[in-house]
């Protein structure tokens, strides 16, 4: 019986003694956070990309013709009216689709429409395409150290 309670409170006291020392301190370099904030923009950026270097985006529709000459005077219209832009003239058959801008954001694609829509007649929308989108060199010094 002895040997019972004895055992008992040897448990007793080794549960409390490493009840007490159940604290961990890390201790880490602060350029860690810095460089996981860094790697978590490249993953948010990555994932934006199609599997042929280009990222996901929003152009605007401006034609869907079966005429080829009436799809190169509207990229010839829209050069004009907007040098600035660049506009794209694809075929997928039987049609040849008019396409101007290259955005990220729909937003920024659906104020295009808009100024488009007051300056040409018809169907005008924004569609989802592949785009060219240059990252600013600055991009990856936006995570500073604390």
């Amino acid at each position: 019986m002895q040997k019972i309670i004895a055992l008992f409170i040897f448990f007793a006291f080794a549960q409390q003694a490493m009840a007490s020392v159940d604290t961990v301190i890390v201790r880490k370099d602060p350029r860690l956070d810095v460089l996981s904030a860094k790697q978590a923009m490249i993953n948010k950026r990555s994932s934006m990309m199609t599997s042929s270097g280009l990222y996901r985006g929003y152009r605007v529709q401006v034609l869907s013709t079966q005429s080829r000459g009436e799809a190169f005077k509207m990229k010839t219209d829209l050069l004009t009216k907007f040098p600035d832009l660049k506009s794209y003239l694809l075929f997928q058959s039987p049609n040849f689709k008019v396409r101007i801008g290259n955005y990220i954001k729909r937003d920024d694609a659906e104020k295009l429409r808009k100024q488009l829509a007051k300056l040409m007649p018809g169907n005008i929308y924004v569609v989802e395409d592949a785009v060219e989108y240059a990252l600013k060199d600055d991009l990856m010094n936006e995570v500073e150290p604390q």
